[in-house]
């Protein structure tokens, strides 16, 4: 599976101050990785009455483990805010997302929310996505017609996550070397292939916010 290690304590920090921004009432999507994970604990700590919509089967599990009310997205499909974290964030709040394989629902649920707010610790702020590979999910017969079309893009890594069934029942192929010089335009060259379901850029669904966490503390991306 692909992840970063990451800052664990600017995790927490970030994950911190956006668990102060939900309020008794909220209906709030949760993300799936370690950073939503200390965001989830830290909700669970604070008791509030909130309703939760979880991006993944794991996170589903999780959030009721430690006593959230989690419904489906379908009994609750406008949501306040959406909290997640990702594997790259640039200085336009343009993400790759989906180092742990939950990229479709996902964006699923940040499309849902009315603010999609970010959480990530210092690392992965980067002047230009694509060092982190990019994951795409995949319809299994389209496999090898997929990785054929990103070798004529010009990618300089393609290779299936081994072992890793999405929650949606496909493949998550990761990619690097695309040009991502225009997220947006190769987010939506990317969904336009036959057999991808979705994608791991988010520049279209932009977070409305960006919260970092530098050690113990965090502060809002401007």
């Amino acid at each position: 599976m692909a992840t970063t290690k990451g800052d664990e304590e600017g995790k927490k920090s970030a994950a911190l101050m956006a668990a102060d921004e939900i309020e008794p009432g909220n209906k709030v999507g949760l993300g799936t990785g370690s950073t939503s994970k200390y965001f989830i604990e830290e909700l669970a700590k604070r008791k509030l009455d909130i309703t939760c919509v979880a991006s993944s089967i794991a996170t589903e599990q999780l959030a009721k483990k430690l006593g959230l009310k989690v419904v489906p997205l379908d009994q609750c499909y406008i949501l306040d805010v959406y909290v997640d974290g990702a594997d790259e964030v640039d200085a336009r709040k343009n993400l790759i997302k989906g180092g742990g394989g939950a990229l479709t629902r996902e964006k699923i649920v940040a499309s849902a929310a009315n603010e999609f707010i970010c959480i990530v610790d210092e690392s992965k702020l980067v002047k230009k996505l694509g060092a982190f590979p990019l994951p795409v999910e995949v319809i299994p017969f389209a496999r090898n017609y997929f990785m054929n079309e990103m070798r004529d893009l010009g990618a300089e890594m393609i290779k299936v996550r081994e072992g890793f069934t999405t929650d949606n029942g496909n493949i998550i192929i990761d990619v690097q070397g695309l040009d991502l010089r225009d997220p947006l335009e190769m987010e939506d060259m990317l969904n336009n292939t036959p057999g991808v379901v979705e994608n791991g850029i988010f520049a279209m669904r932009q977070p409305e916010r960006v919260i970092v966490g530098k050690g113990k503390k965090a502060e809002e991306m401007k």
